[in-house]
């Protein structure tokens, strides 16, 4: 098992890269990653773990990467034992994410927080912005504690036949 940010520390970041936001440039030459003058810490963070972390885990044996940031866990609780992670996992097997799983966030609270700044962030960027879901957060101040995951079945069947590419698997023709 590996934490997503021990892998990505691994890269050769600046030590306090989770701690905070970090300038472009060292994470230009720390990364080898190019940003852009608008990308969030969660934009970076998602595209050193694409380019950098993924294709490289599962190879040899199955990898669970665990602990994400809580900003890349938007419907996961955060973690007990430090709450700027969350509970959510991936399996990955041959560089290919098999298996996506969290700890269903049940507060809220901190649910309606937690889309109230997605929305801002949504606005910033495309000038747009969405309703909240109001009968999905009345819903969560009911649900007991709960936990999933879903198994990409393509990408299971994408690795059994050696095929290089998941639209040569799927059941429904993609349009392009």
């Amino acid at each position: 098992m590996a934490n997503s940010t021990d892998l990505a520390n691994g890269q050769d970041l600046p030590e306090d890269f989770f701690g905070q936001e970090n300038d472009r440039l060292t994470l230009d030459r720390a990364a080898g990653i190019k940003t852009a003058s608008d990308d969030t810490w969660s934009d970076i963070f998602s595209r050193i773990l694409v380019e950098r972390i993924e294709p490289r885990l599962g190879n040899g044996k199955p990898t669970i990467l665990d602990q994400y940031p809580r900003s890349e866990a938007a419907l996961a609780r955060a973690c007990r034992h430090d709450a700027r992670f969350a509970e959510r996992f991936e399996l990955f097997l041959c560089g290919v994410e098999l298996a996506n799983g969290f700890g269903e966030l049940t507060d809220a609270d901190e649910q309606r927080r937690r889309f109230e700044s997605e929305m801002a962030e949504k606005e910033r960027i495309y000038g747009e912005r969405h309703p909240i879901d109001e009968d999905f957060i009345a819903a969560l101040s009911e649900m007991p504690n709960a936990g999933g995951v879903a198994l990409g079945f393509d990408r299971l069947v994408m690795l059994a036949t050696s095929a290089g590419r998941i639209d040569r698997v799927i059941w429904t023709p993609v349009q392009d």
